[in-house]
């Protein structure tokens, strides 16, 4: 498994097996399930049977259902294989203790991770039992379903540093916003960094096209819409199309344009857990969903042509940018006229200056033959990108740049 670990569930109850057997399969984990402390449980004189565990790989968590011969009507009996070399109470990343099984785990090693699950809402007994064994927190269902199967994940993920999520929005029409962000995440994917490219923008175009990609195998954005609660990291990456050693989440060619919030949410989310450089290509338009992306991004770059028609769109774009997003810089793209200047825009819209990009010519007829924006390591725009990474992730790890 990714986070290196398999919870381990303590209970003889059958219902709430069947309960924790389900959660663990919502969020991609094969547990093992002992009746007591795995260390305790073996008879005396045989120390190996201290080890012995039931694993429910495979297993759906549905009662009575049947996988590999292997049934999971609730209390463990002769029907389930014990597996040598189980997860221990000591060496589980996350332990699931049953009410009903509190008192047979009092005196086992105190440590963190242990959750004490059960459905009686009334018990005020609980929370006694909850101190006798060291619980880090009390979990009642089903109201406490979704954080249960959430703290599940991070277990099978693996709860990591997450990625540096940056944005990329246009400050107005054909600043080249998508351009920007399509080599930003080009030269992530070629530093070695983990990257998945984001097409937040569903009248763009398709950032898969840009990629030279559209006919790329893998899910696009309307596969996601009906996304709610928490979507798998490992998942997500590895059910995206892959172009240039990076994932990209684009739009399709269909009708659809509008994504849930609540969907954009889980997505930006998930992709924020895998780790590595998030990039997003964002729409000017600031809607609930955009809102959604913007509140979980590290840094908006905001892409304004040198000219003052463009720098007056910009200030309208960046008021609604600034009511979400925590740390908004501009890029001024080509050069400005006489009288104005780079650091002259980004003061006119109250945000510092990130760099200058120049117009790369002949860019466009390249992307027409295949090759993306950055692909060119000498370029000014792959240029730009190495800097802006190389300054971006350093301070992102509390490395002077």
């Amino acid at each position: 498994m990714p986070g290196g670990g398999r919870p381990l569930i303590i209970t003889e109850d059958p219902l709430l097996l069947d309960d924790l057997l389900r959660l663990c399969a919502a969020a991609g984990a094969e547990p093992y399930v002992h009746h007591a402390v795995p260390e305790q449980s073996g008879t005396l004189g045989d120390t190996s049977a201290a080890r012995v565990g039931w694993d429910l790989a495979g297993v759906s968590g549905a009662s009575g259902d049947r996988s590999n011969g292997v049934n999971t009507g609730g209390i463990i009996g002769e029907d389930v294989a014990p597996s040598r070399g189980g997860t221990g109470w000591e060496s589980a990343p996350l332990v699931l203790v049953g009410d009903d099984a509190a008192r047979r785990v009092r005196g086992a090693p105190r440590r963190d991770g242990v959750f004490l699950v059960g459905r009686d809402l009334d018990d005020p007994g609980v929370w006694q039992r909850a101190v006798e064994i060291g619980a880090e927190e009390v979990l009642r269902l089903p109201d406490a379903e979704s954080r249960l199967v959430d703290r599940i994940a991070d277990v099978v993920e693996g709860a990591g540093r997450p990625a540096l999520a940056v944005g990329v929005i246009g400050g107005s029409g054909g600043a080249g916003a998508s351009t920007l962000a399509c080599a930003l995440a080009v030269r992530a994917a070629r530093a070695g960094e983990r990257t998945i490219l984001i097409d937040g923008d569903p009248l763009g175009g398709g950032m898969d096209v840009l990629l030279g990609g559209e006919g790329a195998e893998g899910l696009r954005w309307p596969d996601f819409a009906g996304s709610r609660g928490r979507v798998g990291a490992g998942a997500l990456e590895e059910s995206l199309p892959e172009l240039h050693a990076l994932r990209v989440l684009s739009w399709d060619r269909g009708d659809r344009v509008v994504v849930p919030p609540a969907a954009m949410r889980s997505v930006v989310a998930a992709a924020r857990r895998r780790g590595g450089v998030v990039v997003v290509d964002l729409p000017r338009r600031v809607d609930e969903a955009v809102a959604e992306v913007l509140a979980q991004l590290d840094l908006v770059l905001m892409v304004v042509p040198g000219e003052l028609r463009a720098v007056a769109a910009a200030r309208r774009v960046a008021a609604g940018v600034r009511m979400v997003a925590r740390d908004v810089r501009v890029v001024v793209r080509g050069r400005c006229p006489d009288g104005l200047d780079a650091e002259a825009v980004a003061d006119l819209l109250g945000a510092p200056l990130a760099g200058v990009v120049p117009v790369e010519v002949g860019l466009p007829g390249r992307v027409a033959e295949g090759e993306p924006p950055g692909a060119r390591g000498r370029s000014a725009l792959a240029r730009f990108c190495d800097g802006f990474w190389q300054r971006a992730l350093c301070s992102a790890q509390g490395v002077p740049a």
